[in-house]
């Protein structure tokens, strides 16, 4: 998304909310679910980590 915004320029919020809601719009579904598959590899590694959020 920092990509997608990189260089334009925005008058107002409404600006702001419809390029955004252009960027997910264009998104696969497939974006969506693999983000929702790597959630368990992180709260798996939290769990291991005892919270911590850096490997010691």
């Amino acid at each position: 998304m920092k990509k997608w915004l990189a260089g334009k320029r925005f008058y107002g919020n409404e600006d702001v909310i419809a390029e955004t809601n252009g960027y997910f719009s264009d998104l696969d579904k497939s974006y969506y679910s693999e983000g929702i598959n790597k959630l368990e590899q992180r709260w798996t590694k939290c769990i291991s980590l005892k919270g911590d959020y850096v490997e010691k």
